[in-house]
């Protein structure tokens, strides 16, 4: 995966300042603190305004993780790995072999079930193994290569809000120009699926989030392909275009910005999807 804009995009510092800034320098402070949702929007407004070549999505998450570089020990910057590659220290090469295996296994399932429930497009989910994992990922039914992010800022907020100890934080990362349901993109190796065209109507929560999911373009399909990515690589940390934090408890004091419930962000009962999800879940060996 390349890193956004080598030279420099424009970006909020921690003191709330507009700057011509680089990914990494973004990467180690410590975010750009908001007050409300409608500050949050309006700042996102200016960021877009100011670097048009490249689409926002978001990711809020309930704290920032962060890893020490191995070249300035006393230095630390932002991660964003995909669940599968997580871990502290990184995964061995054994564990990540487990992790790919128990992938395989749960897209073998997903086929099966897809057929089952006479769902459309069995066909097109067997061709393409990226769609696989779209639907394993974005139902957190195993570990895979890709990372969960939206196209609506107000989803991602209160994603992060929901899991927040302390402050939450919302991640803004760039990505080429979105065309289709697949975009790659060889140039950023990048790769986004946007859920709502991939997955079937009866699947609620994809369209409800206004999810999507990016991934290694080409895509690692065994752990054999992992070994030609150094860990660094595989880090969406390298598409953030900024980093806000917030208190939960100010973010939405406005009324006519309201947080968007659990319940209506994980509609589960109403899902087939989620029922389906369950059920090759439960079929899986023991998770690491």
């Amino acid at each position: 995966m390349e890193i956004i804009a080598k030279e420099k995009l424009f970006s909020f510092n921690d003191k709330g300042r507009l700057a011509s800034r680089t990914c990494l320098s973004i990467r180690k402070d410590q975010g750009c603190r908001v007050k409300d949702y409608l500050d949050l929007a309006t700042r996102v407004a200016k960021l877009q305004y100011r670097n048009p070549n490249y689409v926002m999505l978001f990711r809020g998450q309930p704290d920032d993780y962060r890893r020490r570089s191995k070249n300035n020990p006393s230095s630390d910057f932002s991660t964003l790995k995909p669940n599968l590659f997580r871990g502290s220290p990184a995964p061995t090469a054994t564990r990540l072999k487990q992790r790919f295996d128990r992938l395989a296994v749960a897209e073998n399932h997903l086929v099966a079930e897809f057929d089952r429930a006479r769902f459309p497009d069995l066909e097109r989910l067997q061709r393409y193994r990226i769609l696989r994992w779209s639907i394993l990922q974005h139902y957190e039914v195993c570990k895979t290569p890709l990372l969960d992010v939206t196209h609506s800022l107000r989803i991602a907020a209160s994603f992060a809000t929901h899991k927040a100890q302390g402050e939450a934080y919302l991640f803004v990362l760039g990505a080429p120009n979105i065309s289709g349901a697949i975009t790659a993109s060889a140039e950023a190796g990048l790769q986004i699926i946007r859920l709502a065209s991939v997955c079937p109507p009866a699947a609620v929560r994809p369209h409800i989030q206004e999810g999507y999911l990016l991934g290694e373009y080409p895509d690692m399909g065994a752990y054999d392909q992992k070994q030609f990515y150094p860990h660094h690589e595989i880090d969406f940390g390298r598409r953030v275009a900024a980093k806000f934090r917030f208190d939960p408890e100010e973010f939405w004091e406005n009324p006519e910005f309201p947080l968007i419930s659990e319940d209506a962000l994980y509609p589960n009962r109403s899902d087939r999807m989620y029922q389906l999800a369950e059920t090759i879940r439960a079929s899986l060996p023991n998770e690491d």
